[in-house]
């Protein structure tokens, strides 16, 4: 529960928390490979099948390995995202957070998480670091919250108590405990009972978020992940371990001499004994257990595990033969892992909409200046969306998490699925974006029309080279690029014409019609951007750069 143990609780904090605490206790030890209240003698095995652990794990990844998105109010789409994920990725580092949170969720049944904001510094070397909010994961022993009689839904006062390991003022190193009380107006800090810090909460609220990993009603704590497989995985390590006996009883059997002394009996392989007395009998003390039964029941113990935990028992790395099975079957046979993570996913959704709650409020305080749009790292702009934040907007603060599938999936199934809904209509291209798995598809569907827009320049701009070759190739050699003359201008006079100009008058350009100037000069404007960029992407205007002869040593 603590690294330095059991921290010291007050009579009225072990009658209220005592059961949950050793419930927390209880599951960790088993969690991390102490299965075992007791020792051996040395050389007397004692098995130890960590399942709790291995199960518990597979439903971590099951659940969580794919990652988590986050989508904001249309009317704060452009704004809120950037800064949830500049929060999670730059400030935090996003998968390891929520892995520890729900790694406590699982085993522990409870998730605690506390969001704070961390001051600028500068390092000894002289090095800035900008202020950051903080996505603190708690261990659930170190928090003790109170909440609302009648809605346990409302947080009154939350203390969070551990030890820690400290230097004393004479040097030494000692134990000490840190306790933090905190409720909707005030934040205490003490060290072993002495009030160190007291100040105001400007936050308004407290700063915690807290989920139970698996609901149960009518309680105020959750149900963890491996509750039910700490007794089968007990008994299975005891018949392992029986088993283990037998075996090495029959490696090493116990051996009977009767009619002679074994002083006289040297011991060891390849010893032949002779000159024993004539009644004296030297022999094995065999026993015939059949072990069919004992690994039959391990089997079962084993196989009730996965059952518990919604494992199917091929998820362990077992080898299995590959086949045709279809998308739906494999379905069927993952269900009861997919209703678990259904279940699990519940309150961590509940968990992470709280947490962002937490997050904006807590960047709006301490940087006012993120509440402005910046279109350097916020999203596209749409007409209508506002400029700036208004913080006391509920819709500021309603987010959505997106959780992908869990099951595998072919991409190129995925692909031609949402092809075939884009040929009939039933699909946007923003839409296909958020079905691949895009967290940002207005910043994608700009990439892709600003890499069009450069393609097609490129090849406006290969057309004029290849026009001018042709041109240096028609008047160097008389001839056009494909080996044919080139094609003489009609001289001869037209019958019953009376112009003057052999080749005719000039050809003249289709008429567009009336237009607006301010539109004629939006679009000449345009034009001579195009021909420029054209232009430069041609023949460049960039000297060339000259290669360091000493860099590839």
């Amino acid at each position: 529960m603590s690294p330095l143990g059991l921290v010291e609780l007050a009579d009225e904090e072990f009658e209220v928390h005592g059961v949950r605490l050793n419930r927390y206790a209880t599951n960790w030890a088993f969690y991390l490979g102490h299965h075992h209240a007791y020792r051996r003698e040395p050389g007397e095995a004692l098995m130890t099948f960590n399942y709790v652990k291995a199960l518990t794990d597979f439903n971590l990844a099951f659940c969580y390995n794919r990652g988590v998105t986050f989508r904001a109010a249309p009317a704060y789409s452009h704004i809120v995202p950037a800064l949830l994920n500049r929060v999670w990725e730059t400030d935090n580092n996003k998968p390891q957070v929520i892995r520890e949170i729900a790694q406590q969720g699982a085993v522990s049944g409870d998730m605690f998480v506390k969001v704070a904001y961390e001051d600028p510094w500068t390092d000894p070397a002289g090095n800035p670091h900008p202020g950051r909010v903080r996505i603190l994961p708690l261990n659930s022993s170190f928090v003790f919250p109170e909440w609302h009689p009648h809605d346990r839904d409302r947080l009154i006062r939350v203390k969070i108590k551990y030890r820690f390991w400290t230097t004393s003022l004479e040097g030494t190193r000692q134990v000490m405990t840190y306790t933090e009380i905190i409720d909707d107006q005030w934040i205490e800090e003490y060290i072993n009972d002495d009030l160190i810090d007291r100040r105001p909460n400007a936050l308004g609220t407290i700063p915690i978020a807290y989920a139970p990993n698996i609901t149960v009603s009518g309680s105020p704590w959750g149900l963890s992940d491996v509750n039910d497989l700490i007794p089968l995985n007990r008994q299975y390590n005891e018949t392992a371990t029986q088993i283990a006996d037998i075996i090495a009883y029959h490696a090493a059997p116990v051996t009977i001499i009767t009619g002679a002394k074994a002083s006289n009996l040297e011991k060891g392989p390849r010893k032949v004994w002779g000159g024993l007395p004539k009644d004296a009998q030297v022999f094995n003390l065999e026993n015939g257990v059949d072990l069919s039964g004992p690994l039959s029941f391990m089997d079962l113990l084993k196989r009730a595990m996965h059952e518990m935990a919604g494992v199917p028992e091929t998820a362990l790395g077992q080898v299995q033969p590959i086949s045709n099975t279809s998308g739906v079957a494999l379905s069927i046979e993952w269900l009861p892992a997919t209703n678990k993570r259904d279940a699990k996913l519940v309150n961590m959704t509940a968990l992470l909409k709280r947490i962002n709650e937490l997050v904006l409020r807590t960047l709006f305080l301490f940087e006012p200046d993120s509440m402005l749009y910046n279109p350097d790292t916020d999203g596209i702009i749409e007409p209508g969306q506002p400029e700036f934040i208004d913080p006391t907007d509920p819709l500021v603060y309603r987010t959505e998490c997106v959780w992908p599938d869990a099951m595998p999936t072919d991409q190129l199934i995925k692909l031609n699925e949402v092809q075939a809904r884009m040929a009939l209509g039933l699909e946007s291209k923003r839409g296909a974006l958020r079905e691949l798995g895009t967290e940002f598809p207005d910043e994608k569907m700009q990439e892709i029309f600003k890499e069009l827009v450069e393609d097609a320049k490129e090849q406006g701009a290969l057309d004029v080279i290849n026009a001018y070759i042709s041109a240096a190739i028609v008047e160097l050699t008389g001839m056009n690029p494909d080996g044919s003359p080139p094609e003489q201008p009609n001289t001869s006079p037209q019958s019953g014409s009376s112009n003057s100009n052999p080749a005719g008058p000039a050809p003249r350009k289709p008429n567009p019609g009336p237009m607006r100037s301010e539109l004629q000069q939006i679009i000449g404007a345009q034009e001579s951007q195009v021909a420029s960029d054209i232009v430069t992407q041609a023949f460049g205007t960039k000297l060339p750069q000259r290669r360091n002869p000493d860099a590839d040593k």
